[in-house]
């Protein structure tokens, strides 16, 4: 079950690659995540040391959150995944140029884990295209659904 998807990332960039990592979460986070307080548009991720980071993933605190902790939104977050692949991943974004986008958050297991892309940046002549793409589509869909209701417009 999806919790929150960056659409925006597959607009701005070449999806290449998809991995799934686990994220650590204090206990309001997670509580704020279930209520829908979550947004990922302005998301990246950043290798520092050999492990992965959530940066900008901002997850608005709830009024009842607890009183003894200091709820911060826009808090780095910690990703989770196997040594192997993050040393793959920085081998990549080191030299080909590749980045590291968060695609979506969604549970699995009863835990959250986060999609990320390994992507390359869109030339704007590629992001009009894109969107030609997507208009074509949804005429076309428009023209199916006329055309097998067998209304003349």
């Amino acid at each position: 079950m999806s919790i929150a998807e960056n659409r925006r990332a597959r607009y701005d960039y070449h999806i290449e690659e998809q991995f799934e990592a686990g994220v650590v979460l204090s206990g309001w986070e997670i509580k704020a995540i279930r209520a829908g307080q979550v947004q990922l548009t302005d998301g990246y991720v950043l290798i520092k040391d050999g492990e992965l980071f959530l940066i900008g993933c901002r997850i608005n605190a709830l009024r009842s959150a607890s009183t003894h902790v200091t709820p911060e939104a826009d808090r780095t977050k910690k990703l989770l995944m196997h040594k192997a692949e993050i040393k793959r991943l920085v081998g990549k974004v080191e030299q080909r140029g590749f980045t590291l986008v968060p695609l979506n958050l969604h549970y699995k297991g009863g835990r959250v884990k986060a999609d990320i892309a390994l992507a390359k940046g869109k030339a704007q002549h590629d992001k009009r295209e894109t969107e030609k793409k997507r208009d074509w589509e949804r005429e076309k869909g428009q023209l199916m659904r006329h055309a097998s209701t067998g209304r003349k417009d």
